[in-house]
């Protein structure tokens, strides 16, 4: 009857974004074995030999089907940015958004702006606008805003948007596009003009404007897939006033854009539930990728039985136990021209559940309802895919890494006290098997320093002790080189996403020695996260620059109860300094 039951729902469909992965029925249908045997010869094969092909076709009924869930449709607002020196008071549309430091609101003795353009705006309103900024307290602390309606301009409202003490940096811009984005929402306007009351320096303006546009785009998208019902944004077009204008303005403008777009691919990977985005399908997102970008991008997914012809013991074990199979993901950019300078590789970790396998999440902060978004780091590895697949930076060649898998439990499970064997011939005794994914992404870095790379940056949702350590906003970063270190900070910097760099204190290894293998994959509660990096270090060739990013943390904004896309913007920006462009 079990048997029956697996192969009538054997042709079942999984879709995310509406695309369709289907499973053919097995061959070995229930139906003949029924028809064709008398009855006790059927219930020996339908325990016996039947019972090795079980977990085949339990794959198939676990795939991307289970509660019948499937994502909508839906189209992600496409907005037109514009580069304009106009006067503020006669740009015609539905909002005039300005951006203002404290400083610039400041008053003289006669209730009056004393910075130009405020003053000029408030000169057409009557003084409408500093009554207003008064009444309603507004300082321009951030993440203060007013909208208003009022007569005397070319725009229907004006909206005054807090920036703080100072506005140097790009979180700061990226902040007042968010606000711009919903300010739009809230009153339905197609058109938005951004101007700040003060003025920049050139090279400022150019980052400034691209963090607005970052900020606008991101700001407007709102992950309705698995909603029922949902409200499509009315934003078509954002003016930049004050910012210059010109082709450098322009292409940075577009370079925003696309990895804005980049980011919104890695929250709708993270957001999407695990029985939605399995591995299978997490893999087939990638190739997609490969196939839109094939001028410059190429795909190959290893099924399970090459990874066992690559001795990924390490990386199979933690995937044991889950109906749903593996799949090693590989993607490799290469700019359609020009000679390859550098060669990078980014790894993520890519579990798309983390049940903890035997050692289970139990009790209050474990999160196991959130642990989907174990799989993060493939999110913003496969973010940044897309995003340079749409740059298309020059001198650069970039390998895209994941070993896909779910942590779960059952009898092919992996048990503590296992010893795995790793793809570079290091043993590891299994004293936690909630200790996974640094299980696979032992196997993808010995995987990624294989194909001749130079540098190696790994990103993962690893340790609940670096959030321990470092909170909700900002992730870690481990490497024993300064001059990487450096390059990825400075990257973060232009990103407005915050890394810490933290020590990798190789005293600590003696925590993580076994008595029967090379190691264990746990070190217990003290320095966790120093010592997930230590284990992850074993597994990096020497010649190799390698850097490791634990991102718990910030992969997660649990006032929104949504993915964040961290990651994306600052591994793009890396990528982007390592070409020759």
């Amino acid at each position: 009857m079990a048997v029956t039951l697996v192969t009538s729902v054997a042709s079942s469909s999984a879709r995310f974004h509406l695309r369709s992965f289907s499973s053919s029925p097995s061959p070995l249908s229930s139906s003949f074995l029924r028809f064709q045997l008398p009855p006790r010869f059927r219930l020996a094969l339908a325990v016996t030999p039947l019972y090795h092909s079980s977990r085949a076709m339990a794959h198939t009924l676990a795939q991307a089907t289970l509660g019948l869930t499937q994502a909508n449709s839906i189209d992600h607002p496409k907005v037109t940015f514009a580069a304009k020196d106009v006067d503020v008071t006669e740009w015609k549309g539905d909002i005039l958004a300005v951006g203002v430091t404290e400083k610039d609101m400041a008053k003289d003795v006669n209730s009056k702006f004393q910075n130009p353009i405020l003053s000029k705006l408030d000169a057409h309103l009557g003084g409408l606008l500093a009554d207003v900024s008064s009444e309603e307290d507004f300082s321009g602390k951030p993440g203060q805003s007013t909208v208003l309606r009022l007569p005397g301009l070319g725009s229907k409202r004006v909206g005054l948007i807090g920036l703080g003490k100072s506005a140097s940096s790009p979180s700061a811009f990226q902040s007042l596009g968010e606000a711009v984005a919903a300010a739009a929402k809230a009153s339905q306007a197609s058109s938005v003009a951004v101007v700040l009351a003060s003025s920049e320096s050139n090279e400022s303006k150019l980052t400034s404007a691209s963090a607005i546009a970052s900020g606008t785009v991101l700001g407007l998208f709102e992950d309705s897939r698995y909603k029922s019902e949902s409200k499509k944004p009315s934003l078509k077009s954002v003016d930049i006033i004050g910012f210059g204008t010109g082709p450098e303005l322009e292409k940075k403008l577009k370079y925003a854009e696309d990895v804005s777009y980049g980011v919104i691919f890695g929250r709708e990977l993270v957001n999407s539930p695990a029985n939605v985005l399995t591995p299978a399908v997490l893999a087939e997102e990638a190739s997609n990728l490969a196939s839109m970008y094939s001028d410059v991008m190429t795909a190959n997914i290893l099924n399970e039985e090459q990874c066992k012809e690559l001795k990924m013991g390490s990386y199979l074990a933690v995937a044991a136990a889950s109906a749903n199979p593996p799949r090693f993901i590989h993607l490799v950019y290469k700019p359609s021209s020009g000679p390859v300078k550098t060669k990078l590789a980014l790894v993520g970790k890519g579990l798309t559940f983390d049940s903890g396998g035997y050692n289970i999440k139990t009790g209050p902060g474990c999160l196991i309802e959130l642990m989907k978004f174990d799989m993060g780091g493939s999110a913003a590895v496969l973010g940044a895919a897309k995003a340079i697949g749409q740059i298309k930076p020059p001198g650069v060649e970039v390998h895209f890494i994941v070993a896909a898998c779910e942590n779960m439990i059952s009898g092919t499970g992996m048990r503590p006290g296992d010893v795995l064997t790793a793809s570079n011939g290091k043993t590891i005794e299994v004293n936690n098997t909630d200790a996974e994914g640094r299980l696979t992404l032992a196997d993808a870095l010995v995987y990624a320093c294989n194909q001749g790379v130079d540098k190696v940056v790994d990103l993962a949702t690893l340790t609940g002790a670096c959030i321990v350590a470092l909170g909700n906003s900002m992730a870690g970063i481990y490497t024993p080189s300064d001059e990487l270190a450096k390059e990825v900070i400075a990257a973060s910097e232009r990103s407005g996403e915050k890394l810490w760099r933290m020590p990798m204190e190789e005293s600590y290894w003696e925590m993580m020695k076994s008595g029967v293998a090379d190691m264990v994959n746990t070190g217990g509660r003290a320095g966790g996260s120093i010592t997930a990096a230590l284990f992850l270090k074993q597994f990096v060739d020497e010649k190799v620059e390698w850097m490791h990013i634990d991102m718990a943390g910030p992969v997660w904004n649990e006032k929104k109860k949504a993915a964040t896309g961290f990651g994306v913007a600052t591994l793009v920006e890396w990528v982007q300094n390592n070409s020759s462009s």
